[in-house]
C-alpha cells in the first residue's frame, strides 16, 4: 500500500473546501456507522477509515502536512506529496496503528458525529439526567352550585416526597452515601472501542454515582417515602361532571434535580333538585297546566342569577324548549356564558273532582274531532 488517498476514501477533490469534506463525511458516516450495520466488519472498517480522513483533512494543519508528505497514512507509508519526515506525534496515539485504525485518536467535533444518530454528545457519554416526576390524579367532589361559581379546595393525595429520616440521602442518620469506587462517581464505566468509548450505566451503583453502605431504615434507601399531602387548588367557574383539569408541577417531585410531574384533578359535580347541565347550558323543564298553556301566560322562571320573566304563547305544545340567552353556566375554556333552556311539560292531573270532569266534558263540544286523522 502507497499510503491512503484521505481525498478518495470522502469522495472529494483536492481543492475541497471543508464544508465539501465535512458534507462529505457526515454522509460517509453515516452510511457506516457501526450503529446502522451490527457486527459488520467491513463497514467498521470504512467508518474508522472515513472519520481518519476527517480528521487530517478538515484541520489545515495536517491537511498541509498530508499534501506534502510530511504526514504517514499507513503501516510505514508517505502520503501521497512522498515521503518526509515520521513526525506524526500528536495525531496518531501509541502503539501501532495498522491501516489507521486501532490507537487512532479524534480530535474533531464529537457532537458533528452524534448528531448524525439523533443524539448528544452528553448522553453518549452517559451524563446522567434528572427523572421526571410521577403525575398524580385525584377526584374532587362538587356542589352544582360550586361548579358554577368556582371554588378553591383542599385535595388530599398520595405523592412521594423528601424522607424526613434522613433528609433523602437514602443513608441512615450517622451515615452519608459513598462515592462508588468503580466509576468515580460519575454514575457510568466506559469500554474502549477503538475510535469511541461505549459508555454504560455503572454496573456497581446503577448509575446513581453512589452507594448506601447503610439504609436508612424508614425510607429503605429510597431517599423518599409515601405520605398524604394537602393542597388547595382553584377550580375555575364552568366545570362539568367529568371535567379532568390539570395543574402543572404539582404531581411528585422529580428524582436526581428532575422536574416535578402534574396533578390531574377530575371533578364530580352533584345533581341540583330541578336544574341539569348540556355543556354551558343549563336546563330546567317547566311544568305547566293545560289552561296555561292553551291560553298563553307570562311566568317567574328561576335561573342562577334570579328569577326572570318568560311569556309562554297561547298554544304552547307540551316539549317546546324556550331559550334565556346568557342565563346559562359560564364556559369552562373561553369567554362568555351559555344559555337557559326551558322545556314545557303540559301536566295533566290524575284525579279529578266532579265539577273539573264536568267543565273538561264541556270542552268535548268545542274541541277539534279529527285530530287523529293523519294516523289512520
Amino acid at each position: 500500500m502507497n499510503g491512503k488517498d484521505y481525498y478518495r476514501i470522502l469522495g472529494v477533490s483536492k481543492g475541497a473546501s471543508k464544508d465539501d469534506v465535512k458534507k462529505a463525511y457526515r454522509r460517509l458516516a453515516h452510511k457506516y456507522h457501526p450503529d446502522k450495520n451490527p457486527n459488520n466488519k467491513e463497514a467498521e472498517d470504512s467508518f474508522k477509515e472515513v472519520t481518519e480522513a476527517y480528521e487530517v483533512l478538515n484541520d489545515d494543519e495536517k491537511r498541509s502536512m498530508y499534501d506534502s508528505g510530511r504526514l504517514f497514512t499507513g503501516a510505514g507509508a508517505p502520503g501521497p506529496g512522498g515521503y518526509g519526515p515520521q513526525d506524526f506525534s500528536g495525531f496518531y496515539g501509541s502503539g501501532d496503528i495498522p491501516g489507521g485504525a486501532q490507537g487512532f485518536s479524534f480530535t474533531g467535533d464529537l457532537g458533528d458525529i452524534f448528531n448524525l444518530f439523533g443524539g448528544s454528545a452528553g448522553a453518549q457519554t452517559g451524563r446522567r439526567r434528572g427523572r421526571r416526576g410521577n403525575d398524580v390524579e385525584v377526584s374532587v367532589n362538587l356542589s352544582f352550585d360550586d361548579a358554577l361559581e368556582g371554588i378553591y379546595i383542599p385535595v388530599t393525595m398520595t405523592r412521594s416526597s423528601v424522607c424526613n429520616t434522613c433528609k433523602g440521602t437514602g443513608s441512615a442518620p450517622g451515615t452519608l452515601p459513598e462515592t462508588c469506587s468503580t466509576c468515580g462517581g460519575r454514575g457510568f464505566v466506559s469500554q474502549d472501542q477503538g475510535l469511541f468509548g461505549i459508555s454504560r450505566p455503572c454496573p456497581e451503583c446503577g448509575g446513581r454515582g453512589t452507594i448506601i453502605r447503610n439504609p436508612c431504615p424508614t425510607c429503605k434507601g429510597a431517599g423518599s417515602a409515601r405520605s398524604p399531602k394537602k393542597i388547595k387548588v382553584r377550580i375555575p367557574a364552568g366545570v362539568t361532571n367529568g371535567s379532568r383539569l390539570k395543574f402543572k408541577g404539582k404531581g411528585e417531585p422529580g428524582a436526581g434535580g428532575g422536574p416535578p410531574g402534574d396533578l390531574y384533578v377530575v371533578t364530580k359535580v352533584a345533581k341540583h333538585p330541578y336544574f341539569g347541565r348540556k355543556n354551558s347550558n343549563i336546563t330546567v323543564e317547566l311544568p305547566v297546566t293545560f289552561s296555561e298553556a292553551a291560553l298563553g301566560m307570562e311566568v317567574m322562571v328561576p335561573t342562577i342569577d334570579g328569577r326572570v320573566k318568560l311569556k309562554i304563547p297561547a298554544g304552547t305544545q307540551s316539549g317546546r324548549t324556550f331559550r334565556l340567552k346568557g342565563k346559562g353556566a359560564p364556559k369552562l375554556r373561553g369567554k362568555g356564558t351559555g344559555d337557559m333552556l326551558v322545556t314545557i311539560k303540559v301536566v295533566v292531573p290524575q284525579k279529578l273532582t266532579k265539577k273539573e270532569k264536568e267543565i273538561i266534558k264541556g270542552l268535548e263540544e268545542v274541541e277539534p274531532k279529527d285530530i287523529r286523522a293523519h294516523i289512520k
